[in-house]
């Protein structure tokens, strides 16, 4: 009778937790690049009209989404960007990517191994002409330059601000606290959007930054005119609650293998249990995607 209680038991034990495993819901990643073409992209490259790809700026080659520069002479601040034709608010976005070959003639110093990941960005459509990058959150992606340290998943901030520590900070770019990555290697960044409450910066499995209540705006004259035309000079301010991700192009070769998105739109429990024990404390995820 004893061994039958024990089996029993067992029994009720390995069912139970194949029935919770089976009740947790998957994660459900939306796969952003295809890796066989741009279709759910849009382009939109300074001084060109919309999904104009200047120079096949934007190309899919050996599975790959790469930016490049051998059909150009010289850049002449072309920044160009690639949005995804869908808004977000709760989300996680993570990809990989490597900074190969050499910075066009023309580029800037600072934009030598410089991309990025726009998050929360306004739409590819709603860009003027000549306007040069989004309003938006740029998760900064830096190759390290052999000569020292260069972190990455830093913050910029075209035409946002953003909150630190507790503090309103009207910083153009804040370094994270990752380490360098020199040489063609590939690297893993993420990204962890939750609405306009709170945003984490990830390398790997590491947070490397945080920041909170980002909003429309900026200070400085020449920054203004830069990043808030059209519609956005209406809206210092407002919080930044959701919008587009966007990848970048600032003259230096640039390949991404994997673009991947969980929609966390609407906080299913399941899901934001996990969040909370692996990233968050458990205060910072209240299930409230739009």
């Amino acid at each position: 009778m004893k061994r039958f209680t024990l089996v029993l038991s067992l029994a009720i034990h390995f069912v139970s937790v194949a029935t919770a495993q089976k009740m947790e819901s998957p994660e459900e990643w939306i796969q952003l690049f295809n890796g066989k073409d741009l279709i759910g992209w849009d382009i939109k490259i300074t001084g060109h009209d919309l999904n104009e790809n200047f120079g096949n700026t934007f190309r899919v080659e050996d599975g790959i989404l790469k930016v490049g520069y051998d059909q150009y002479d010289q850049f002449h601040d072309q920044f160009g960007h690639i949005y995804y034709d869908r808004p977000f608010s709760h989300y996680r976005i993570r990809v990989e990517y490597r900074f190969v070959g050499e910075q066009l003639k023309g580029g800037a110093t600072w934009n030598v191994r410089n991309s990025g990941v726009m998050l929360h960005s306004q739409s590819a459509g709603s860009l003027t002409k000549e306007q040069a990058f989004p309003v938006s959150l740029e998760m900064q992606l830096l190759g390290g330059l052999g000569n020292g340290p260069r972190t990455t998943a830093n913050l910029c901030t075209p035409g946002t601000y953003v909150e630190i520590n507790g503090k309103v900070t009207m910083e153009h770019c804040i370094s994270s606290t990752s380490k360098t990555y020199d040489g063609d290697q590939w690297v893993t960044a993420e990204a962890l959007v939750l609405g306009d409450s709170v945003i984490y910066h990830l390398v790997g499995k590491d947070t490397v930054l945080t920041y909170r209540h980002p909003k429309i705006g900026e200070t400085e004259g020449q920054f203004k005119k830069m990043f808030l035309q059209g519609e956005w000079q209406s809206k210092m301010g407002d919080p930044l609650k959701e919008g587009y991700v966007a990848l970048q192009a600032e003259s230096h070769p640039i390949h991404f293998r994997k673009v991947e998105l969980l929609n966390l739109k609407g906080c299913m429990n399941p899901k934001c249990k996990k969040y909370r024990s692996y990233y968050l404390e458990p205060a910072e995820c209240e299930c409230k995607g739009k």
